[in-house]
């Protein structure tokens, strides 16, 4: 499969030295080849060039009034009317709900970071090893507050109802960071503790003590990039 991964954000400094970049992330979530494009900077691929789509995550909301945000919509757009593969992950699962058909808006339950546990809904031949759930790293703030339609919910948490979401076996979205280490995540949320708040940091550092399964995620990420229906 011929990937491009559409990366919405730059890792900032001096995390970057320490965690990698977003392309780094990803490489080592998947192993496998991708070409990466800094959308967030207007580099954008050819739709014909690919089969398959991996969009990163971003501080920004998808409802910002942005030129490169309005590109990658109607790129999603684009993908969603051909049979190729579309996995987006944090801002790129909020691109999906945005282009085609639902709404992201700012989550009443605030910001969600750390591990968060998952409840699988309804399970796809994708997802194997089969689980009944998940624990993820999560940051965020933004969430998918009204689906598109002919979408299927596979996972949810109480504060996340739409954590793993699907369209036709072909667009994957996931609300948190598979990609992301513990120690990456507790360095961002730990640096914008004015902004998220102290207790739900506290909390946060006090999640990161589960279990993490990156290793799972990993796989059904790969299996959906390949599945054939």
């Amino acid at each position: 499969m011929k990937l491009a991964l559409l990366v919405c954000d730059h890792v900032a400094k001096p995390f970057d030295e320490v965690h990698g970049t977003y392309p780094i992330m990803f490489d080592r979530l998947l192993g496998m080849p991708a070409n990466a494009y800094f959308v967030c900077d207007n580099q954008f691929p050819e739709i014909k060039d690919y089969d398959g789509f991996v969009v990163t995550g971003s501080k920004r909301s998808v409802y910002e009034k942005e030129e490169w945000i309005s590109e990658l919509i109607r790129l999603t757009r684009e993908v969603a009317e051909t049979n190729k593969k579309y996995v987006g992950l944090c801002f790129g699962h909020q691109v999906i709900g945005e282009a085609l058909g639902g709404k992201v808006t700012k989550s009443n339950e605030g910001y969600l970071i750390g591990v968060h546990e998952h409840s699988i809904t309804k399970p796809a031949p994708w997802m194997d090893p089969v689980s009944n759930d998940f624990n993820i790293l999560m940051l965020c703030q933004d969430q998918i507050s009204l689906l598109p339609e002919k979408t299927v919910v596979h996972a949810s948490s109480p504060r996340c109802p739409h954590g793993m979401i699907s369209i036709d076996n072909r667009i994957l979205g996931i609300q948190g960071h598979p990609e992301f280490t513990r120690e990456y995540n507790q360095d961002v949320f730990q640096s914008r503790i004015e902004r998220i708040g102290r207790e739900r940091v506290e909390e946060a550092i006090i999640s990161m003590q589960k279990e993490v399964h990156t290793t799972l995620l990993s796989q059904w990420i790969k299996n959906f990039l390949n599945f054939t229906q």
